[in-house]
């Protein structure tokens, strides 16, 4: 009684099962419409898509050496300016007065070395007189000791006077150097992004950013670039010379131009980023209308192979399935057999956003199933299907 029992349960439940396949192949269910189209050939750009930021390759920020007044300013912001060109004055009384004095003390000390060198010739005349002297015993060793003394320490003494001349030019050198600190000139050509300092101010030698720190920025309108962030599963396909498109967030339909210049060695952890991202320089060779202006948001499309023409089919037509316990990913696609649907895997290549290269062989007389994405998405192995060919675009 138990076994028959056993046995109605397993016809029951296979019953069920099989029932939905056995409506769709013998007794025939409800098709499902869908487009098909026949495989045919497409230029395949293959890229990966990085965001960053517009940012001057040539950018300097000044500020003084030096801890004065600012007494006069020579540019506003915005004015274009040359390298060389005087741009700001700090006060330079109090380095002119220490000037003076240094070129004094130069002064004083070249006198003192003068003096010595005289009293030098005429220790050394009497220090002669003395020697001939005493060669005929007409002096005592002790005079001529004496004398020989006095010309040893005038010796001595021209020497610290040497030393106090070579200090005293090392200082007035020092203070003509922070006195030509004081003129604050352009160090590229470029144009004021921004000015920090207005006459009045102090302007102080510091590199933290206090007030009066920085008192302009310098940046070259013609050095913009798109320094962007690609991320380290993608880097190894990204190399320099690889064609570009970016696109500013202010200009979101005027495509520029650009070519990778730069991939950094190191990677490192980007705010807002959980993995590790290289930086990567993208010149831009042809910006079109866009104005261009560093700190700007930008997306760039790094092409990382040459545009070949393949078989191909569209992404969304593909169907991807993975099995992590026996470590296996194959790829399907629908094809239509006489009205059903029919699973076929397929091996794939390069994509981009809209199609993916078929490696596969398959008849160019096939008809693949490629839309509309919601039937796909609920499509089974054995459907039946009404078919409308369409031309893929």
């Amino acid at each position: 009684m138990n076994i028959k029992k056993l046995i109605l349960v397993v016809l029951i439940a296979g019953t069920v099962i099989a029932l939905p396949f056995i409506n769709r192949t013998v007794f025939g269910t409800d098709s499902k419409e869908v487009n098909v189209s026949n495989l045919s050939n497409r230029i395949i750009s293959p890229s990966i898509l990085a965001s960053g930021f517009l940012t001057h390759e040539e950018e300097v920020m000044l500020s003084s050496e030096v801890i004065g007044k600012v007494s006069e300013l020579y540019v506003e912001e915005g004015d274009r300016v040359s390298i060389g060109q005087l741009l700001l004055q700090v006060d330079d009384k109090n380095f002119i007065a220490g000037l003076e004095q240094s070129e004094a003390a130069v002064r004083i000390n070249s006198i003192d070395i003068e003096r010595q060198q005289v009293r030098i010739e005429n220790l050394r005349r009497q220090f002669a007189r003395s020697q001939s002297l005493h060669e005929r015993n007409m002096i005592g060793d002790d005079e001529f000791d004496n004398v020989r003394n006095q010309l040893d320490l005038a010796i001595i003494d021209l020497k610290s006077s040497e030393e106090r001349f070579t200090q005293a030019n090392a200082q007035l050198d020092q203070v003509n150097d922070q006195l030509s600190k004081t003129k604050i000139l352009s160090p590229i050509d470029g144009l004021i992004t921004s000015l920090d300092i207005k006459v009045g101010e102090t302007a102080i030698a510091s590199a933290t950013n206090i007030p009066g720190s920085s008192l302009m920025t310098i940046a070259n309108p013609e050095s913009i670039y798109t320094e962007v962030l690609v991320d380290e599963a993608d880097v190894a396909t990204v190399e320099i010379g690889q064609r570009v498109e970016i696109v500013a967030i202010a200009y979101p339909d005027q495509p520029m131009q650009g070519v990778v210049r730069y991939i950094a060695n190191t990677a490192k952890i980007a705010p807002g980023r959980q993995g590790l991202s290289f930086t990567v320089k993208i010149d831009i060779t042809d910006a079109g209308d866009v104005v261009l202006r560093p700190g700007m948001s930008s997306r760039a499309e790094i092409f990382t192979r040459q545009d070949q023409e393949v078989a191909a089919v569209p992404i969304q037509a593909i169907i991807f399935e993975e099995d992590r316990a026996e470590l296996r990913s194959e790829y399907f696609i629908f094809v239509n057999d006489g009205g059903i649907a029919r699973k076929t895997k397929i091996e794939v290549g390069i994509s981009d956003d809209e199609y993916q290269e078929l490696v596969s062989n398959i008849d160019d007389n096939i008809e693949i199933i490629v839309g509309p994405d919601q039937e796909l998405r609920h499509l089974l192995e054995g459907d039946r299907i009404d078919t409308t060919v369409i031309e893929l675009q």
